[in-house]
């Protein structure tokens, strides 16, 4: 299973061992999103950030649709299927992203791409940053309903 992460808050008043959880999880800035893979480190990692992100399952129409239009390349260039023929056995993103979600592969060990997703603000916005989802907020782990985000968001 494979885990989207997206940082909803900024970076202002935040605890030190926080702030560097999130260095260590490439969430830099607001509406970035990383994939994780699940296991007991992430899972921790998590927990210690709840309160500045939101995560859940996504699914290969959500990684795909997100693999074309926001995956990027070392000087900002895009992702391209071109690129991924020549760089990586997937021919396709809809490959890509079903290799992801088995744990076939990583995406940040495809070479030359970056490792995370710069996403818009969401359309219509957040709920609120300051709540959990269960709580009707915006913020914690939100099991398959991070994919219709994530779909606000590109």
């Amino acid at each position: 299973m494979v885990y989207a992460v997206i940082r909803v808050r900024g970076t202002v008043n935040i605890k030190p061992d926080i702030k560097k959880t999130m260095q260590l999880l490439r969430l830099t800035r607001a509406n970035h999103c990383v994939l994780l893979e699940e296991n007991e480190v992430y899972k921790g990692m998590l927990q210690i950030v709840k309160d500045y992100t939101t995560w859940g399952e996504i699914n290969k129409e959500t990684l795909t649709k997100m693999l074309s239009v926001r995956g990027k390349l070392i000087g900002d260039k895009p992702l391209t299927e071109a690129y991924l023929k020549k760089a990586a056995p997937y021919h396709s993103f809809e490959k890509l992203s079903e290799a992801i979600l088995e744990n076939k592969v990583k995406y940040k060990d495809i070479p030359e791409v970056k490792p995370l997703f710069r996403l818009n603000p969401p359309k219509k916005g957040h709920r609120t940053v300051k709540r959990s989802f269960v709580n009707k907020g915006s913020l914690g782990y939100r099991k398959e309903n991070i994919n219709t985000l994530i779909e606000r968001m590109l």
